[in-house]
């Protein structure tokens, strides 16, 4: 069962973005367009994001997401 982390290896800030990628298995770059995206119309990306980072624990130091199932 795939588990939802915020990512150790595909990080600019916090990880949050590359964890959503790491988890629907899509390019990180997609999900960070979106994401400003969503920050730019109404300013709820940004709350989101600022969200997800307390509310997503951190991937653990053995983590490797092309394991998962």
């Amino acid at each position: 069962m795939r588990r939802l982390y915020r990512s150790r290896h595909e990080r600019m800030i916090a990880g949050v973005c590359g964890g959503l990628a790491e988890y629907f298995r899509v390019d990180v770059t997609l999900v960070r367009v979106l994401w400003v995206l969503l920050g730019l119309s109404g300013g709820a990306g940004l709350l989101a994001y600022i969200i997800a980072i307390f509310i997503v624990p951190e991937a653990p130091p053995d983590y490797d997401p092309s394991k998962e199932s």
